[in-house]
């Protein structure tokens, strides 16, 4: 293995040519390759080795061997095959880059349709929340002295404003509330109404259920804080509402961050869908080309009834024509020579009839 690394090493270095020959009318060469190509990819598919493998038909060296169409044309030493086995390979090689750009185009399309459709959710989102943060600054502007909002919660069932009397109504709804998944009104404050939910939740195979508070907005959107849980303080647990509105700014300005990233990539992918394939017009050349040069092999190909007139003004003599179903060439026309006519010598006796 060795000896026949360094001879492979000093072929490359002295770039010596390499031929590959074949034997007319045979294609031992091509089934020997073909078995060869076979055992590679097997060789791979088991060694997980396939992301090395290429494929390139009509490469003549002595690794990828010659596709089958371009070994038959050699051989059959007709140039017009040999060009259009050309012609039908840089054809392929055309039609398969322009099915991956379309592809590509595809992917970018896609994600062009689900980046700007991001944006337009976050966007409504966007709007939905500075609306409730709007309305939140005009009916309960923040306390220049002490930094504060109002708090005027109002639950149902409950007529004091006292934080002690509302802190324990809270604990007994999150107790005692079951809600089936569904939301229940419990109060209000300001405009906005006071939610609670009874959700699942599993921890192995023991089924709980919890509580989760929230606070809903003008437009329906559920404002959570510490996600859903109340407070056993009743002075955290009354300030809850207010602090699930205090994260609307957070809220938009992650909304506009999110955009903002979709948003750098948008460019490349507009480019990407309004471009055209740059060769469309060299592959439909390549087709006329091609179709072309199929009806020049088919007329080449095409039997032809030829007549040829004899010498001295005699009757036409009607060439060779191939046997229908027969696999024999018509021979080129000949020039029909001249038979001198036959005299019919009458004989010398009378024929007897012998018995």
């Amino acid at each position: 293995m060795r000896k026949g690394n360094i001879i492979a090493k000093q072929y490359a270095d002295n770039k010596v040519d390499c031929f590959i020959y074949a034997v007319e009318k045979s294609l031992d060469s091509y089934k020997f390759n073909l078995l060869h190509n076979k055992q590679m990819f097997i060789s791979q598919l088991k060694s997980r080795n396939l992301a090395t493998r290429t494929i390139d038909e009509g490469a003549m060296d002595e690794s990828g061997g010659v596709h089958f169409s371009e070994y038959v044309a050699i051989l059959s030493g007709n140039d017009d095959l040999l060009e259009k086995t050309k012609l039908e390979k840089k054809l392929a090689v055309l039609e398969s880059e322009r099915q991956a750009y379309h592809r590509n185009k595809g992917n970018a399309k896609g994600k062009l349709n689900e980046k700007t459709s991001e944006i337009e959710k976050n966007n409504v989102f966007i709007g939905r929340f500075t609306r409730d943060w709007d309305y939140l600054n005009k009916v309960a502007p923040v306390d220049e002295e002490t930094g504060l909002r109002p708090n005027p919660l109002r639950l149902d069932g409950v007529d004091s404003d006292n934080i002690e009397i509302l802190g324990n109504r809270l604990a007994a709804i999150n107790q005692k509330a079951r809600t089936e998944d569904d939301y229940m009104k419990i109060g209000t404050l300001f405009d906005f109404r006071i939610l609670v939910r009874t959700e699942k939740t599993y921890n192995g195979d023991t089924q709980a259920l919890q509580n989760k508070f929230m606070v809903e907005g003008l437009d329906g959107v559920k404002y959570t804080y510490h996600n859903g849980y109340i407070a056993k303080d009743p002075k955290l647990a009354v300030m809850y509402f207010i602090n699930a509105l205090e994260r609307i700014p957070g809220m938009i300005e992650k909304r506009e961050k999110d955009n903002a990233e979709l948003s750098k990539g948008l460019p490349v992918l507009r480019q990407i869908v309004a471009d055209t394939w740059p060769k469309e017009t060299e592959l439909k050349q390549l087709g006329e080309e091609l179709a072309a040069l199929n009806r020049k092999i088919q007329l080449t190909l095409k039997p032809v009834d030829r007549h040829e007139s004899g010498e001295g003004g005699g009757p036409e003599v009607e060439g060779q024509k191939t046997v229908s179903g027969s696999d024999v060439v018509p021979d080129l026309p000949r020039q029909a020579k001249h038979v001198p006519s036959m005299e019919i010598v009458s004989p010398a006796r009378e024929l007897k009839k012998i018995s």
